[in-house]
């Protein structure tokens, strides 16, 4: 399990949100952001019909200017998207990562366009370094060792919308991150080594109740 935190999570019970996901749905990572970047991800799992929380919280960061309203994330506005959004893929440097996602090593030829003007906005392509706006997937500072593609404007993608959302290492403890959901490196190799795509993943990012 990830890291006990002292404070109960939920003083009400479980997230709102979890007895409306699609039966198929079988786990949940829920990130609960305050009114700054301080976050705290929790994972849970439905057993018997019911939702149990299966990995304790852990301290996390968001955007810079922190929670989007749901429907108010826009490219470069620095905010983390609100919403319930699929977990499918994974991404790192290393050959192999023990997951159930779809996981997938990344090299210095892998970008992700965030250029709301390109065709190929918001998404993964592979080659030559692109003329366009772009996150390079192999960073030179480690924060996208192990990440978890946030499927945030996706099917469809709409031009503006943001791009780009991740779950991945943190730079530190209370740095922000310019919209994605970041952690500790161990913490996330534990979320990630529990994920599996045949439990239909979700993540929900939400305000603190």
């Amino acid at each position: 399990m990830l890291a006990a935190d002292a404070r109960p999570l939920y003083a009400a019970g479980i997230p709102q949100e979890l007895p409306g996901l699609a039966a198929e749905t079988q786990q949940a990572v829920v990130v609960e952001a305050g009114t700054g970047v301080v976050a705290r991800v929790s994972g849970w799992e439905r057993k018997d019909g019911s939702w149990q929380q299966v990995l304790s919280p852990v301290e996390a960061v968001v955007g810079r200017n922190g929670l989007a309203p749901e429907g108010e994330k826009r490219e470069g506005d620095g905010r983390t998207p609100s919403g319930t959004f699929a977990l499918r893929r994974a991404f790192g440097y290393e050959e192999n990562v023990p997951t159930g996602l779809v996981y997938r090593r990344v090299t210095e030829r892998d970008f992700w366009i965030d250029d709301s003007r390109s065709v190929q906005y918001n998404q993964w392509v592979t080659g030559e370094t692109p003329k366009v706006s772009h996150e390079v997937l192999r960073r030179g500072d480690g924060l996208y060792r192990y990440a978890v593609v946030i499927e945030y404007n996706t099917g469809p993608v709409v031009p503006g919308l943001g791009s780009a959302i991740f779950l991945h290492v943190w730079r530190g403890a209370g740095q922000p991150t310019a919209g994605c959901v970041a952690v500790a490196e161990a913490d996330l190799l534990r979320i990630l080594h529990w994920l599996d795509t045949r439990r239909d993943p979700v993540i929900i990012l939400r305000k603190e109740p």
